[in-house]
């Protein structure tokens, strides 16, 4: 999962841009860059690591213009560690795009054979960002007209893009000399939300991946971009958007709102916060109906994303609701960190329990999630080293049991801990007394009650059904087989960092 920003002002966007990035770092935090547009010329800085640290006042300085993009790094595909796969990715013709892109493209070998054999082009890095942004530079030089381009061409390229690529993704791209287009997929898969603000007497606007960026920017929503839909903006601030495919099902992510989004933000319509406390109610139910004697004493969540599931299962069940795990928050979020060794160690770093929350109690933990089981295993342990008694653990989330390949770093079964075993099994391998999983069903009925148009779900990792249609056990098999050899392996060592050190480029 990465976070996304575009923008398009009337006064300098550096600034914006990089106040963005900040609220969206939960999003990713392997690397970070922003690109912006100051006349016919792109300037461009992005490095590995947290926002705070890739940025510093000379790089700020450097990204001068009134229209941008940016992007925070979650490694899904490619290399987690190459310098070389930092987005916005730049190609030179035509007339220069810069592309960032949140998700994950499920044809990516096929395009990139593609881009070699048909449309010759070169991809130098493994990163699948880099061969939509290849694609959708190839089907915008397919429609120059006398050495210009139209709003209908711009449309038409990435009704193109939709027909080729496929899998999820949310763009922000720029077109040097032209202006900023946002699209989606045909299923509106990833998140991507529009903001305006009026500043000089014209109306700005935003593109985030969550509309908190907005908020923490001055911007108002006016809408999601739509499943399929292209919205152009150019660079003089006129406004033109089209569903260039329609008729596909729109089907947003269920895990953005069991974990990844921020409480505070609201993705197609959905308030992400109430839709977790309704899905606390709805495991209150599971709970209730599993425990009729209801023998717990305290209720605690997982610190931070289960906390509104946590207080309502509490509320409804009319426990104690305890904060009972206190979090240093200068140790990052455990899931997207490379790596499960890096993973496991920081557990008692990130966590510390309050031991009179445990000692002789009968304690519910909740949590958004079981993905890997090794966090939740160690928090059980050390509620039992605090001295409870017994110890449930209880997911806002269905079992996870089948890989995720749109965009979130779970992708083989033999490392989700729900494969092949029953909640008697699970609750066995982390110690707990026992467990407790959201019925998918509720889950799903928790964000349609918060927004009723919603009524279809990417739930892929819970059901195994792709929404996208491609993806089959071969397929499957390919994406285990690959990350057994190591991500990047097949060739990754001659990746080439081309343009990391380049404050700006002059194209035309």
């Amino acid at each position: 999962m990465c976070g996304i920003l575009g923008v398009v002002a009337a006064s300098p966007v550096n600034q914006l841009l990089y106040d963005g990035l900040q609220v969206l770092q939960h999003r990713g935090q392997d690397a970070a860059g922003i690109a912006t547009a100051h006349g016919k010329t792109f300037h461009m800085h992005k490095g590995s690591g947290m926002v705070r640290d890739v940025f510093r006042t000379r790089n700020m300085r450097s990204l001068q213009g009134n229209a941008g993009i940016a992007h925070v790094r979650y490694p899904t595909a490619g290399s987690a560690s190459n310098l070389a796969e930092a987005q916005p990715f730049y190609v030179n013709s035509p007339f220069g795009v810069v592309l960032a892109h949140n998700g994950n493209l499920t044809n990516t070998e096929a395009l990139k054979a593609e881009m070699i054999r048909h449309d010759l082009r070169h991809i130098n890095t493994n990163s699948d960002s880099e061969v939509l942004l290849n694609v959708f530079a190839h089907e915008l030089s397919q429609r120059v007209v006398d050495f210009e381009l139209s709003v209908d061409a711009i449309f038409d390229a990435v009704a193109a893009v939709h027909r080729r690529v496929k899998g999820a993704y949310a763009v922000v791209a720029m077109i040097a000399g032209y202006g900023l287009v946002a699209f989606r997929d045909p299923n509106g898969i990833r998140p991507l939300v529009i903001g305006t603000a009026e500043h000089h007497g014209r109306t700005e606007y935003m593109f985030a991946s969550e509309s908190v960026a907005l908020d923490c920017s001055g911007f108002s929503i006016l809408r999601d971009v739509a499943p399929g839909e292209c919205v152009y903006v150019d660079f003089a601030g006129d406004f033109n958007a089209r569903v260039v495919t329609p008729g596909h099902v729109h089907a947003p992510c269920l895990f953005e709102y069991v974990y990844f989004a921020r409480p505070d933000s609201v993705i197609d319509g959905a308030s992400v916060y109430q839709a977790r406390l309704v899905m606390g109610d709805m495991l209150a139910d599971k709970v209730r109906r599993a425990l009729p004697e209801l023998d717990i004493d305290v209720v605690v969540p997982i610190p931070d994303t289960s906390r509104p599931s946590a207080l309502q299962l509490a509320t409804s069940l009319g426990l104690p609701y305890r904060e009972g795990f206190i979090k240093n928050r200068y140790i990052g979020r455990t899931f997207i960190m490379p790596g499960q060794a890096v993973r496991k160690k920081s557990v008692r770093q990130k966590l510390n329990p309050v031991a009179c929350e445990f000692k002789g109690r009968n304690v519910l933990l909740v949590d958004d999630s079981i993905v890997r089981g090794t966090t939740s295993k160690e928090i059980v342990q050390m509620a039992r080293d605090a001295g409870a008694n017994k110890v449930y653990f209880a997911s806002a989330a269905p079992a996870v049991r089948f890989p995720n390949v749109y965009g979130i770093d779970m992708p083989t079964r033999a490392e989700l801990l729900a494969t092949g075993r029953d909640e008697r099994e699970i609750a066995a391998e982390i110690g707990a007394d026992a467990v407790f999983y959201q019925d998918l069903a509720a889950l799903e009925e928790a964000v349609h009650t918060v927004n009723a148009q919603l009524t279809r779900f990417e739930n892929s990792c819970f059901s195994g059904e792709y929404v996208t249609g491609d993806i089959d056990d071969a397929y499957l098999d390919r994406v285990e087989a690959a990350r057994k050899a190591g991500k990047g392996a097949d060739g990754s060592e001659q990746m080439l960092d081309l343009n990391l050190n380049v404050a700006e480029q002059n194209l035309m």
